[in-house]
């Protein structure tokens, strides 16, 4: 079934929740949250920009065109985002989005939101700052296979957090507490977008987190779409950038993006359940 590319700026007020399900809502994801009804979703599930190129000097360096950066899609940073906001304004925009997305959860609901704690300047940036004030569960430890250190003076950084926010009567599936708080679960290897989430990732939530409909506020290439489907659960998903929007698209319909400057997609022979 094909996927719709709904534009924001043409939906007044989201009231009928069942118009939007399956769909991509191109548009801020904080304007379009505060047209969504409450307790609307069963589950968010998403992962926001870092803020990777604020930095004081061990972050992202942009446009890099040499050294183990070369080809990391993300050194030239997202579409229609510059990943640079002063950190008390980051951390000010992530605590809106986190509000809204609390409020959008339906009783016995959560929220399973990933970011990854920093230090600049010599003093730790943790995000549990940002969580602050949210009834918050558990801290899972989400370890990459690996990642790109550009920098002699630092470790390989190998981790990042999942916030497990949750409405006082959510419960895991049965079965789902054999899992641990640390997930080894590699990244995404082949995906255009410049920091997708891996489809076992979510996969590993979905098959942990019972409910029906899911939203994803930063979808990016639409994985969390990707792994609903498998699951049979319905979702949401909000995109800022026309570009991931189309690429999400593609992904749900069945194709594969091989250009990011082609809008026109190319048959995916094996399947959306593998990239």
């Amino acid at each position: 079934m094909s996927v719709d590319i709904k534009e924001f700026n043409e939906c007044e007020d989201i009231l009928d929740i069942k118009n939007f399900l399956n769909s991509i809502i191109h548009g801020d994801c904080l304007e379009v949250m505060k047209k969504l009804p409450d307790k609307c979703v069963d589950l968010v599930i998403t992962s926001p920009p870092y803020n990777l190129l604020n930095s004081t000097g061990n972050g992202l360096k942009k446009n890099t065109r040499c050294g183990k950066w070369k080809n990391a899609a993300i050194k030239d940073g997202y579409k229609n985002y510059d990943d640079n906001m002063p950190y008390d304004e980051y951390v000010k925009w992530q605590k809106a989005c986190l509000a809204e997305m609390y409020r959008l959860i339906k009783d016995g609901g959560a929220i399973f939101y990933n970011n990854k704690n920093r230090v600049q300047g010599g003093l730790l940036q943790d995000r549990g700052e940002i969580v602050r004030g949210l009834p918050l569960r558990q801290v899972i430890i989400w370890k990459r296979s690996g990642a790109i250190n550009f920098n002699s003076g630092y470790f390989l950084p190998t981790t990042e957090q999942i916030y497990m926010i949750c409405d006082k009567n959510f419960k895991l599936i049965k079965g789902a507490n054999k899992y641990t708080d640390v997930w080894e679960i590699t990244q995404e290897l082949k995906n255009p977008h410049p920091a997708p989430f891996p489809e076992a990732l979510i996969d590993r939530i979905l098959s942990s987190a019972g409910g029906q409909i899911v939203l994803d506020p930063f979808a990016g290439s639409g994985t969390t779409g990707v792994s609903a489907r498998k699951f049979n659960r319905d979702f949401i998903l909000i995109e800022k950038s026309e570009e991931y929007c189309r690429m999400a698209k593609a992904r749900l319909d069945g194709y594969e993006w091989r250009d990011a400057n082609n809008f026109e997609p190319c048959q995916f022979e094996i399947g959306f359940e593998h990239e």
